[in-house]
C-alpha cells in the first residue's frame, strides 16, 4: 500500500496513436464487470474525450488531480491533465515523434506520484521504442527507463528484472532483448544469480509466497544433455543455481524446457527462469495470450503493463481487446496489498 493509504492506481497514456487509450476507456466501462479498483490515467482530457466520441462511447472525461480521482472514479474515468501540447493531432495508427515529449512526461509524471505515495502502483501502457528514439530518447527500452527514474540521487539505478505473469504461469527471461546469436555471451553465472535473488525477493515481498520455487530452463536442447548438445548448462546455469541454493532459495534445473511449461510441471514452481526471450515468452503468450501480464521486478515501486505492443493497425477501431490492461490493473493493486487477492 502506498505511504498515506492510498489506493489508487495510476495510469500512463501509452503511445496517443495506439491502442493505450482506447483499452483504457473500455477498462473504465467495464470497472464494475470486472470488478476494478479506482484508476486514474496521466494523459490529455481532449484527445481521450474526442476518441471516446470517436468510438461511440460513454466514458465522461472528469479532469481531477489525484486527490479527487477515486471520488469520481464510479461516474467518469479520471483525467489528471499533462497540461503539455501534444505537437500536433493525434490520428489513431499513425505514430508521430512529436508526441514523443507527452508520452515520455506521462511516464515521468506518474513515476514521482507513485514514489510520493500519492498512489498506490504505477500501469504503463504501451508505448513504441522507434517514435522516441526519432526525438532523442536514450534509453534501450520502457523498462530502463524506468529503473532510470527509480535512481537515487548519488546511486546507481536498480537492477529491472522482466516478469511475465499469468494466474496459470510466470517466467523471467534472463536475457532480454538481444540477437539469439549472442545470448551464450551474454549469459553470465552473476547474470542468472542476481536474477533469480530479485525473483524470490519479490515473490515473498510482494506476490506474498512465504517460499518462492524457482525452476531454472537450460539453455540448449535437452539441457544440454551432459555437454553433448552445448557446455553452458554444465559451466554457467547450474553453478548458479547451486549458488542459489546455498542462499536458502528453492532453485531446480537446469531443466530442459521442452517439459516445463505443460499443466503438471507447472504445479512444481511459482515462477520460471529462461535463458533468453522466446524461451520465456513464447510459452506464455500460447498459455495466456488474453491475459498475460508484464511486470518489472526489483523497482521501488509496483509497476505492470499489459503485455502486448501498441498495435497501431488496430489502433481507433475500438476492436482491441482490454484483457491485459484490465489483468494488469487488478495485479497492480493484488501487489499493492501484499500479494492478497
Amino acid at each position: 500500500m502506498a505511504r498515506g493509504g492510498k489506493s489508487l492506481i495510476l495510469l500512463t497514456q501509452g503511445d496517443p496513436a495506439g491502442i493505450g487509450p482506447e483499452i483504457s476507456l473500455k477498462a473504465w466501462l467495464m470497472r464494475k464487470e470486472a470488478g476494478l479498483p479506482p484508476f486514474a490515467i496521466l494523459a490529455e482530457p481532449g484527445h481521450l474525450r474526442h476518441l471516446a466520441q470517436s468510438l461511440s462511447w460513454d466514458v465522461p472525461i472528469a479532469e481531477t488531480d489525484l486527490s479527487g480521482a477515486t471520488s469520481v472514479f464510479n461516474r467518469a474515468l479520471p483525467v489528471i491533465p499533462l497540461n503539455l501540447d501534444m505537437g500536433g493531432p493525434v490520428r489513431p495508427g499513425h505514430p508521430d515523434a512529436a508526441h514523443a515529449p507527452a508520452i515520455i512526461a506521462s511516464i515521468e509524471k506518474a513515476v514521482r506520484h507513485v514514489q510520493a505515495g500519492e498512489a498506490a502502483a504505477l500501469v504503463t501502457n504501451p508505448i513504441a521504442k522507434h517514435v522516441l528514439y526519432e526525438a532523442g530518447f536514450s534509453h534501450p527500452g520502457h523498462t530502463e527507463f524506468l529503473a532510470s527514474l527509480a535512481k537515487e540521487p548519488g546511486g546507481t539505478a536498480p537492477h529491472p528484472v522482466m516478469m511475465l505473469w499469468s494466474e496459470t504461469l510466470a517466467v523471467v527471461p534472463v536475457t532480454v532483448h538481444i540477437p539469439l546469436k549472442d545470448v551464450p555471451q551474454a549469459l553470465t553465472t552473476d547474470l542468472i544469480v542476481t536474477t533469480g535473488r530479485l525473483v524470490a525477493r519479490d515473490l515473498q515481498a510482494r506476490f506474498g509466497i512465504a517460499h518462492p520455487r524457482l525452476a531454472v530452463a537450460g539453455l540448449n536442447p535437452h539441457a544440454g544433455e551432459h555437454g553433448a548438445l552445448g557446455a553452458e548448462d554444465e559451466a554457467i546455469v547450474a553453478p548458479a543455481i547451486e549458488i542459489l541454493r546455498k542462499e536458502g532459495i528453492a532453485a531446480e534445473g537446469p531443466l530442459p524446457a521442452d517439459t516445463m511449461f505443460h499443466a503438471r510441471a507447472r504445479k512444481n514452481y511459482d515462477a520460471a527462469l529462461a535463458m533468453y526471450h522466446d524461451q520465456a515468452l513464447i510459452p506464455i503468450k500460447t498459455i495466456a495470450f488474453d491475459e498475460g501480464v508484464n511486470v518489472t521486478l526489483g523497482l521501488p515501486f509496483i509497476r505492470t503493463s499489459p503485455d502486448h505492443g501498441t498495435a497501431f493497425d488496430i489502433a481507433g477501431k475500438g476492436i482491441a481487446r482490454p484483457d491485459s490492461l484490465i489483468a494488469a490493473i487488478k495485479l497492480a493493486a493484488r501487489l499493492a496489498r501484499g500479494g492478497q487477492p
